[in-house]
């Protein structure tokens, strides 16, 4: 007769073999990578092994790098300064592009490239930072309003779409007609899109964290006496980050097309300053008879804010597994 198969029970040494190999030498998922280690890969760094394959967010992130050095280093690609009034010259306004000036010559004679390069800081800066703090503001605000539910988060829903109803470029245009002249107009501009900008990232926060504030993670440390400080801030926001980086990328090229409509129009950013929106609307005058001094500002800006865009659309791809 053949020896009968040994139980197995919770006490029983091959239970604990087998709890052991179980615990110790996880099957991988299919199609997972694992990190250092041997460790399964997190998703940020799951996402950074996807986005390095993505041509569209190699392309992006070098256009970017590009512009940022031409920003804040805007010597090393030109050796004119275009603040200085000497380097503008009257009879020879409107020039065509030629060895010395790559793109020409404005109406007032000054050398367009040297302003399309010292432009990029002011759209970039006020970009940036209008996208930092519409992240923060409606980050902190759809956290708390997404773990304390009840009366916070219906007062905050209810602001949210006051604020909603208000067209972002009109209610900016209002708030920087108004304040013109009483402030620095780059920090008017800032302001102007920062009080209607932080909506869409409140209600992204908010859903993402009442998904994950009753996953399991988020009930076990409420077991363990977490209290909410930790509870939001230790479990609930790193695990509510991936969509509201997303957004905030794609945002930033929307602020930066956003302030080139405001100086269009005359309220952004005033002169002596420069930015590429004020170059578009001190060259739309005399566009038929020189068109350049208004083609190269807003070729910069359409591929600056190609490039946000583009990069925004390669990191939802990578951090949203059902798009892989």
């Amino acid at each position: 007769m053949s020896n009968p198969i040994p139980p197995v029970g919770p006490g029983l040494p091959e239970t604990q073999t087998l709890v052991t190999d179980a615990v110790t030498d996880p099957a991988p998922a299919q199609g997972g990578r694992k990190g250092k280690e041997g460790k399964p890969a997190s998703l940020w760094t799951d996402a950074w092994y996807d986005l390095r394959r993505r041509p569209m967010f190699i392309i992006s992130v070098v256009i970017i790098l590009v512009l940022l050095v031409m920003s804040f280093l805007p010597s090393l690609f030109t050796a004119i300064d275009p603040f200085n009034a000497r380097t503008c010259d009257l009879s020879t306004a409107r020039q065509a592009p030629s060895a010395g000036h790559l793109f020409g010559k404005d109406s007032l004679g000054c050398d367009v490239y040297a302003r399309t390069i010292y432009g990029a800081r002011n759209s970039i800066v006020i970009g940036v930072f209008t996208t930092i703090i519409t992240t923060l503001i409606g980050g902190l605000l759809g956290l708390v309003a997404g773990f304390r539910s009840g009366v916070v988060d219906t007062v905050s829903s209810r602001v949210t779409e006051i604020f909603f109803a208000i067209p972002p470029i009109l209610g900016a245009l209002l708030i920087a007609a108004t304040f013109r002249g009483r402030a620095n107009s780059i920090m008017l501009v800032i302001l102007a899109l920062a009080v209607l900008g932080w909506p869409m990232t409140f209600r992204i926060m908010r859903a993402a964290v009442i998904t994950a504030k009753n996953q399991d993670f988020v009930v076990a440390a409420r077991a363990l006496g977490a209290g909410a400080g930790r509870i939001m801030f230790r479990h609930l926001l790193p695990n509510s980050l991936a969509p509201v980086i997303v957004v905030a990328t794609i945002n930033l090229g929307g602020f930066i097309a956003a302030e080139a409509a405001l100086s269009f129009l005359g309220v952004g950013v005033q002169s002596p300053d420069i930015s590429w929106g004020l170059m578009i609307a001190d060259a739309r005058i005399r566009f038929l008879e020189a068109p350049l001094p208004l083609v190269f500002p807003a070729v910069f800006l359409s591929i600056t804010v190609l490039a946000f865009i583009m990069m925004g659309d390669a990191v939802r791809d990578a951090l949203d597994p059902k798009l892989r």
